[in-house]
Formats: C-alpha cells, structure tokens, sequence
C-alpha cells in the first residue's frame, strides 16, 4: 500500500511538467515483433532498435524505425544493406497502419472501403477508431477460440478468450492503454501437473477451477504513459516486463503473471537508463480469492550502451525484498548500487546482477547473449568443489537471416544454463519470484536448455514456425533440495555446502518440438494449427514421466497466441 501511495504521489509530482510526446507500448506477442528483430539486423546500427532489451517496445519508435527504414530502402534501392524484400514492405506498412496514430505520412490506405455503419472499421485495423485535435483513442475486440487433442488426455483441451483492449493518446503528451480477457483455459497434462506443484497457472494471477481439470481466470492489465524534460519517460501499470533478446530471459521474463510497477527511462547521449520498481505477491500455499494476500517488492536497474554502432551492452542490478507491506524507501534512489543498499540494510534480501550483449553482424546476423550472477566467489570456482554459493546463469544465442539467400526465412538458436540455487534464497519471500511463478526462466535452475527455432514468411498472409526445445534438469523431491526448485529454501540443501553440479538431483530430461502455420484471415484475425510432441522423462519410478502429441487449431483476434513450450 505505502508503494502505491508513494508511485500516485510522484505522478502528481510529474504530471503538471508535462510537455513531451509520449506512447503506448507494442502489446506482449505482437505480431510485428519479429519483423522489428530483422528490422534491427537488417539496419544494423539503428541506434533505437540498438535499445530494444528492454520490452514492450514503443509503439511511437517502432513507427519511426519503419519509416526510417522505407526511406532508405527507397533512397537506395540496388543496395542489399537497407533494401527490404516484398513481404517487408508489406510487414512495414502492416506495422505503420497498426500505429497510424505516429505516422507522419499519408494513412489513406489505411481506410476501409466499406465500413461499417460509417463507424465501425473506419480503419482496417481497429474495430472504432477516434482520431481528433487533442484526443487519439482505438478500441478492438480480442477474442481467441482454441481447441485440441491431446494424446493420454480424455478430456478435451481447450482456450476460451474473449475481452476488450484499446489504447489512446491525449493531446500526444498523455498515452493509456488497457487489455482485459476472460479465460478459460484446460491445459495440457503436464501443465496441469505444474499447476498441482506449484499451485499457479503458468502466466495467469488468481484462478479459480472450472469442469474439474481446467481453469477460469481474468488476464487484466493496463498503464499510463507520461514524458517530461524531453529525456525521461514514465510508465505506470499493471502488466509484464521483459529484459534481453533472446526468446528467453535470465533477467526478467513475461513468463509469469502481471505485476503492478513503474518504470522510468532515461535516454540521452549514447545512453539508456531504466529504473523499474515492482509490488509482488510471495509464495503462498493456497489460492483463495477471499483473503488479502502480503506483499514484497523489487527494485531493477539497466543500463544500455551502444558501445558501437552495432554493439549494446547492458548492465544489470536487481533487489527483491520483503518487508510489512510496505516499500523500502532506500530502493528508491535511481542511481545507487543496490547492493550497496542491501549491504548497508543488513544483507537480508536477495541482491542479483547482470550483464546482457548484442552484436549486430554484416546486416544479416546477430549474437546476444546474458549473465547473471546471484553469488560469486572466484576461488571457490578454482576449487572445483561445487561450491553451492557460486549461483550464476549464462546464456548464448545467435539469428541469422534470411537464411541460403531465402527472404524472410530466418532462424535463432539459444542455449541457457543456470547454476543449482539461483534464484532461490534463505526465506520464502525474497526468491526472484511473483505469484508462484519464476521472475526469469520458466525451469527455475539448476538446468541446462538448447532452443532452436525456424521462422518462415513466404507470403504476406502465410506464417510458419518450426521450434524445438531440449533440457535437462535437476529435479528436487519432497525431502530434497539440489537447488532446481527455487522457492524451497537454499538453506535446507542435501549436501551441504558442497558437491553440487548442474542437473543434480533427481535427473529428468525434457523435449518440446513444435510446428506452427497461421494465416491471416483479415487484419489481425488468424486461423492457426500446430502440432506439438513433448517427452518428459525423469529417473525415479516415484515422480511422473510424461509424453504426450497435441494437436491444435484455432482463431484469435487481436491477441498473441497462448504457448506451452517449457
């Protein structure tokens, strides 16, 4: 509650300061997201897409970008550096009709020929759109309908989405938007297993059961976007964040369900700052509804640096603490070393830091990579003993695209490894955790995981995607603790302070192959089928080895497809 009297309080502070244009952000999964990252390698040394780390991505700089780049495919059209291929240029001017609240150029192809009742579908791509001096606003249904088979599983599985989001802008300096569903979901078994484990569902906030194995449950978010001084920009709201460019984060991850924070972000020079502080639910035991649950809170700092012109390094700091419903004033500065402050507190929550990279090469490829250091000791690493205080995770990854001189075919391989016990802390409040539901990776720690995914756009309407995830993990029991779970307490260890080695444990190994195709119907209306084959395999007789096929089709409207690949 103080947090949240503390955020309103600044607002107020702020709002009468404001003189600078300011935008939504890009909705979680849109569909222009992997145009923005061929976008960003096609470029090269776009110094805002050189800033894309941390997301959502600005609607306002996406659209820049877009025009940017159809300026210079049009200003050299023979060169292959900036020349973009026909479903480019039809992805660019998808993604500037999607925000034609930011072009400065004509939006008359964005007209529908015959919309309806002279108000609905004005636009092509907004069910109403309100577009006059001083005020933007665009309302869409989201709507998606999903059904499977799934082998081993009886019961039908299913998704059941169906809810409002709509976005505006008023006089340019105040921007808002919201989404709000309700769902109902029956997941795949094994989702279903993780949800009797931990006692959430992947990516929702409270639920409540429905027809016995599935879930009902509202996804809501929202925020506020103001800018002042030119440089700073403000978000307030309840929704997800993510750091990195890979398809996952060590960092800070929208796995997991929304949370309530604000963000600040300033950029100038070769330089972007953000300050992130989060208001999180602990681990708790039962779902209820009727009781109000405590609070703990995080605080986050990144700095990016375009080193070069086609070099991003950023640094990274995070604190997650608990204290009685209430914010600790000292995590507030913007600019301080956290750990420094959480020394100087008494050393009793759970400090992390960070590094995250990004290479743009010969505009065709790019390497990225993270590490995350939870606790690090230098001779212990010499010893070679497994020290389990030396808590760490590293990732690397690389895209490529247009692969064998195939526009629009590009491809992404990834391999993550986390440390025993990152994460994880002496008391249930301070993991890096929200909701019973990871901060950064969906498999906790103490794993190893190798990802590779096959993009392909052959024609404007026409997606298909080809991804294959391989891991293996060290799996904790009920009277044990290798250090994969990282909401069990890092001081209840089975071998003490020695001896531990990625995937200890209970060792399980897991396969998640996917194929997916969609078409585009009409603007933002998709009919989607994919065929899913997980293996699960773990080395005791007493937990459960599962495998199973699904097969899926679909609909959506207006939203970002659900997935189940962990």
């Amino acid at each position: 509650m103080q947090f949240k009297k503390t955020t309103v309080s600044w607002l107020i502070f702020i709002l009468p300061v404001l003189c600078f244009a300011q935008s939504t952000n890009l909705p979680q999964g849109s569909k222009h997201a992997a145009f923005l990252d061929r976008l960003e390698i096609l470029m090269q040394d776009n110094p805002e897409l050189n800033f894309s780390a941390m997301k959502p991505f600005s609607r306002k700089s996406a659209v820049q970008t877009a025009e940017l780049a159809d300026s210079m495919d049009k200003k050299y059209p023979f060169d292959y550096f900036y020349h973009l291929s026909a479903i480019d240029k039809y992805n660019l001017q998808d993604l500037l009709m999607n925000n034609s609240e930011w072009v400065t150029g004509s939006k008359a192809s964005f007209n529908s020929r015959k919309p309806l009742w002279d108000a609905i579908y004005k636009t092509k791509s907004d069910f109403l759109a309100v577009n006059e001096k001083d005020f933007f606003l665009a309302v869409n249904p989201v709507i998606q309908q999903q059904q499977s088979i799934e082998s081993g599983n009886s019961q039908r599985t299913f998704l059941n989405s169906k809810g409002l989001t709509a976005r505006g802008l008023i006089a340019n300096k105040v921007g808002f938007d919201f989404y709000l569903t309700d769902n109902q979901e029956r997941t795949p078994l094994f989702v279903q297993d993780y949800e009797k484990k931990f006692l959430a569902v992947p990516g929702a906030g409270f639920y409540k059961s429905f027809k016995v194995t599935a879930y009902d449950y509202f996804d809501a978010r929202g925020s506020i976007y103001f800018s002042a001084a030119k440089y700073f920009k403000f978000q307030f709201g309840y929704d997800k964040n993510f750091i990195g460019n890979g398809y996952r984060s060590l960092l800070l991850s929208d796995f997991g369900t929304n949370n309530l924070f604000f963000k600040i972000n300033t950029r100038i020079w070769k330089l972007d700052y953000t300050n992130l502080f989060m208001e999180l639910i602990p681990q708790n035991k039962s779902n209820p509804g009727n009781i109000l649950l405590p609070k703990k809170y995080a605080a986050m700092h990144r700095l990016g640096i375009n080193a070069t012109k086609w070099l991003n390094i950023g640094l990274f700091e995070a604190v997650v603490f608990g204290r009685p419903n209430r914010f600790d004033f000292s995590y507030l500065n913007p600019v301080i070393f956290l750990r420094s402050i959480e020394q100087q507190n008494g050393s009793l929550d759970n400090a992390v830091v960070g590094l995250d990279y990004k290479m743009n090469i010969g505009h065709q490829g790019q390497l990225y990579g993270q590490i995350l250091l939870d606790e690090f000791v230098l001779k212990e690493i010499k010893a070679g003993r497994g020290w389990w205080g030396n808590k760490f995770g590293i990732q690397f990854g690389g895209k490529v695209i247009d692969l064998f001189d195939v526009k629009n075919l590009d491809i992404q391989g990834e391999i993550n490894v986390v440390r025993p016990f990152t994460y994880s802390h002496s008391d249930s409040i301070a993991n890096y955790t929200h909701y019973n539901q990871p901060l950064a990776h969906p498999l906790g720690a103490n794993f190893s995981e190798l990802i590779g995914i096959i993009r392909y756009q052959p024609q404007p309407k026409w997606t298909g995607e080809l991804k294959v995830i391989v891991f293996k993990q060290g799996v904790d029991t009920g009277n044990s603790n290798y250090g994969g779970n990282i909401f069990l307490l890092n001081s209840t260890r089975s071998l003490g302070d020695y001896g531990y080695t990625i995937a200890d444990g209970v060792k399980a190994t897991g396969l998640n192959a996917s194929v997916w195709v969609g078409y585009e119907v009409l603007e933002n209306f998709f009919v989607d089928a994919s065929l899913m084959y997980r293996r699960y395999n773990v080395s005791v007789a007493t937990l459960q080895s599962r495998n199973s096929t699904m097969l899926t089709i679909g609909l959506r409207l207006n939203m970002f497809r659900r997935q189940y690949d962990y």
